[in-house]
């Protein structure tokens, strides 16, 4: 899909306005609202906007810990470890990486005894060979996607 001009505009006021709705961005861009909503559709379907769900803190549930945890797997078992790990509330994110450790997973806890618990869930998983853990201190810069739109260095790519 190519992203143009308008795909930008629009990407832009979503991310800096995300609670106004798409006739008060079709009046701020120029154009009519049901460009607008085919545009902000065709994103939709081409995977550039992934969701619209609220951002949820874990804080807020007293999960005031965040660790990473990388998990060095046996051959073979890459899809059933995942599978597994969706079971796991605390694990809110997984990824496979290079380098040490063949899958990075994000993982939240009310304190050290609950990460430790965590820890010893995903040990059990069948596939798990061994895990390496680094707690986060503070977190410097969230989760961010409004500079690379910004930026606009579009290049023509597949999404999804």
């Amino acid at each position: 899909m190519t992203l143009d001009e308008l795909d930008r505009s629009l990407l832009l006021l979503l991310l800096e306005h995300p609670r106004a709705g798409l006739r008060e961005h079709a009046r701020t861009l120029g154009v009519a609202r049901g460009t607008v909503a085919a545009r902000f559709l065709r994103l939709q379907e081409a995977g550039v906007i992934s969701g619209l769900a609220p951002a949820v803190e874990p804080r807020a549930f007293g999960y005031s810990m965040l660790a990473f945890i990388h998990l060095d797997l046996t051959q073979g078992y890459l899809d059933s470890v995942v599978e597994d790990l969706t079971a796991i509330p605390e694990v809110i994110e997984a990824y496979t990486v290079t380098g040490d450790g063949d899958l990075l997973c994000h993982v939240v806890a009310r304190d050290t005894t609950e990460l430790e618990h965590v820890i010893q869930r995903l040990i059990a998983v069948p596939g798990v060979v061994r895990t390496r853990s680094q707690m986060a201190l503070t977190r410097r810069i969230p989760h961010r996607t409004l500079p690379l739109v910004r930026a606009g260095r579009w290049a023509p790519t597949r999404t999804r």
